[in-house]
């Protein structure tokens, strides 16, 4: 495999031990970077690692330090924090086997994939693969990866199986917090279906490959269309302004009845039903035709009036 493992140890199901390799399952996408420049010159900003009193230092001087007080630190060697025996830095444990739905998604942080070190360790991977396909849970333990000690999950995968590495309990906000002044109300019936219908229509499986970064996009045109212009100030007319909160009130069946209307359609079946009852009044024995002569001559002689007005 092309790739450098990231992690290579061994998976440990009580007795049985299964060497294996990990490799991250994701990559970075296109992004832009920008470099600060010192405009007078055009010259890149440096930045300099200093101490206070001697000025710039040899990277090489430079080792880690934990401060226990005020201004008094504890120096660390890199060989030494390496030495730090744990023994998850080579073998997850599964101690604990869970449903998949029990564990939020807030708690999931980065996939791996996990495929055996070598033909020996094939028939353990596989089968250890379709136990927990079977059973439906997912394998817990705890695994040391470059510098830190991380709570990860493991299942299957196809032919293999991906691990994930889970956030601990302290780094998730609880959600209370945020949600406690959201009203736990029941929503209108007509409306709730309305939206429903409306999700339905745009149901569809997931396919990745029809998103890409719309933003970098537009910095990537922006940047030719500087260079074409060499050095012009470009800005772009903002279309959508951000709505003032409070300043319009949405008629909600109105609105989703409008989004479940078909390209092209009429934006309100009722309208083209209104004219035709206006016209439909025209036999010479219709009572209501010598008022509305009548309303005409009204009309006629108010005319001037508006035109005043």
């Amino acid at each position: 495999m092309a790739a450098r493992a990231y992690w290579q140890g061994q998976i440990r199901l009580a007795l049985v031990s299964i060497p294996v390799e990990i490799y991250s399952a994701t990559k970075s996408g296109a992004q832009i970077s920008f470099h600060q420049i010192h405009e007078p010159s055009g010259k890149r900003i440096k930045y300099e690692k200093v101490a206070p009193g001697i000025g710039a230092v040899d990277v090489d001087e430079i080792v880690k330090g934990f401060e226990v007080e005020k201004g008094e630190y504890v120096l660390l060697e890199q060989d030494e924090i390496d030495a730090v025996k744990l023994e998850s830095k080579k073998t997850l444990e599964l101690t604990q086997f869970v449903d998949a739905d029990e564990i939020d998604v807030l708690y999931y942080e980065k996939p791996y994939f996990v495929v055996p070190a070598d033909d020996l360790a094939e028939e353990a991977f596989i089968v250890l693969r379709e136990a927990l396909r079977r059973a439906r849970k997912v394998g817990l333990g705890q695994l040391a990866m470059r510098g830190r000690e991380y709570v990860v999950s493991l299942k299957p995968c196809g032919r293999g199986m991906v691990l994930e590495t889970l956030r601990y309990a302290d780094e998730v906000n609880k959600a209370q917090g945020y949600f406690r002044d959201i009203p736990d109300s029941e929503p209108d019936a007509e409306l709730l279906d309305l939206a429903t219908t409306l999700i339905d229509k745009k149901a569809s499986k997931f396919d990745p490959q029809e998103f890409h970064d719309r933003y970098v996009d537009a910095l990537k045109e922006l940047i030719e269309r500087k260079k074409k212009a060499k050095g012009k100030k470009i800005l772009e007319d903002v279309g959508d302004e951000a709505p003032s909160r409070g300043s319009n009130v949405v008629d909600l069946m109105a609105a989703l009845k409008k989004s479940l209307e078909k390209p092209g359609a009429a934006k309100d079946p009722e309208v083209k039903k209104a004219p035709a009852k206006k016209s439909t009044p025209k036999a010479a024995n219709d009572k209501p035709a010598a008022p509305r002569a009548g309303s005409r001559s009204t009309a006629a002689k108010k005319a001037p009036a508006r035109k005043r007005a």
